[in-house]
């Protein structure tokens, strides 16, 4: 271009760029707009909470003095329900507030994603980064079993402390936006993070070669199951999220729970093998522990993975007890509404008998 052409384009630019302050503009008052509704909403949710909690006291009260329902009472209750299921799914769309774990770690930054695209887009990432940190541990674990180097050993150590760090704080926002998270598993990675970070600064040492093969044994295992796991959950929150019985912001986890009973057999074996490893684990340090050149990681670790074994197996048998007491709940109902009905034909066919007798007689 020419210097005229230059000045040209200038020109049709500063036009542009008019354009762009008036949008900026219009976009800056919208956030001012949307951070105002969004304050007066919560406001508003706050309010509403309150004068049900003042409604549903007098109900209690009213209760206790052995007044007795009639129709309102019932209706009412029935409506507060409702309420509460609404102000539920209107604080869905509100930026709420971080938790302990994440104002430590981050402050008061606002972590709220209000947008569900940019929520689901969130949530696959974290799905995401686990299958992928799944797949270089399992390699990284694969070499440490044939390659005795020392950095090589310290590269996946340290990366599974940046992994459990990286997780926990990945859950915890994913908490914030409305995943069902919960209870063990997030504690279980929390000590997974200490479990890590012990065995970083745990000198190379007797004890440590002697314990070396077992890890990274244990770390290739465990990186086998949960890629198992990743592709099984996958498939069945996929089908329950379609048919509308698991909320969208539901994770795959490192686990066994309620959600994951369909045709689990295959899958159920692999895991109770971890858990079995990691009390193996557990055994292996605590024998270790009495050898002369021991260090204060070895009981440390032994105690630790002990709790992890403890915590899974506990969590894997309660839930599966759970869902073969409810399993066995549905066919008692099941049975008793088919009891039900066979009487109620029994005395219908007896009715009917009786007229059709008198039927043929006239």
């Amino acid at each position: 271009m020419d210097v005229e052409e230059c000045l040209k384009e200038w020109e049709d630019l500063g036009t542009d760029y008019k354009r762009l302050e008036s949008i900026n503009k219009d976009y800056a008052a919208k956030l001012e707009e949307v951070g105002e509704l969004q304050a007066s909403c919560l406001k508003e949710l706050s309010h509403q909470r309150y004068r049900m909690s003042v409604i549903t006291g007098a109900l209690k009260r009213l209760e206790k003095k052995g007044v007795t329902k009639d129709e309102r009472v019932a209706t009412l209750e029935k409506e507060v329900m409702k309420r509460k299921a609404m102000l539920h799914e209107i604080e869905a769309t509100l930026p709420k507030q971080n938790s302990l774990y994440l104002r430590i770690i981050l402050g008061n930054v606002n972590v709220s994603i209000l947008n569900k695209n940019d929520k689901f887009k969130y949530k696959d990432e974290y799905e995401k980064f686990k299958l992928i940190l799944s797949v270089i541990a399992f390699v990284l674990a694969v070499l440490n079993l044939y390659i005795d180097f020392r950095p090589l050993q310290l590269i996946l150590i340290f990366l599974l402390v940046w992994y459990y760090c990286t997780l926990t704080i990945r859950e915890s926002i994913l908490k914030v936006n409305g995943s069902r998270i919960k209870g063990w598993w997030r504690l279980h990675h929390f000590i997974s993070t200490v479990v890590a970070g012990i065995l970083l600064i745990w000198p190379q040492n007797v004890p440590w070669s002697e314990f070396r093969h077992t890890f990274m044994w244990f770390i290739a295992y465990i990186s086998v199951v949960q890629y198992m796991q990743f592709r099984y959950q996958s498939g069945v929150l996929y089908r329950l999220k379609a048919l509308g019985a698991r909320h969208n912001m539901d994770i795959t986890i490192e686990g066994f729970h309620s959600w994951m009973w369909r045709g689990l057999s295959y899958l159920l074996p692999f895991l109770f093998g971890g858990y079995v490893f990691q009390l193996y684990i557990a055994y292996t340090l605590y024998q270790l522990s009495y050898h002369p050149e021991a260090t204060w990681q070895v009981p440390y670790l032994a105690a630790m993975f002990l709790v992890l074994h403890s915590g899974n197996m506990y969590t894997i048998l309660s839930t599966m007890q759970k869902k073969t007491q409810s399993g066995l709940e549905l066919r008692y109902r099941l049975r008793a509404i088919a009891y039900r009905l066979s009487n109620e034909l029994t005395i219908l066919e007896q009715k009917w008998r009786p007229n059709k007798t008198e039927q043929k007689t006239d």
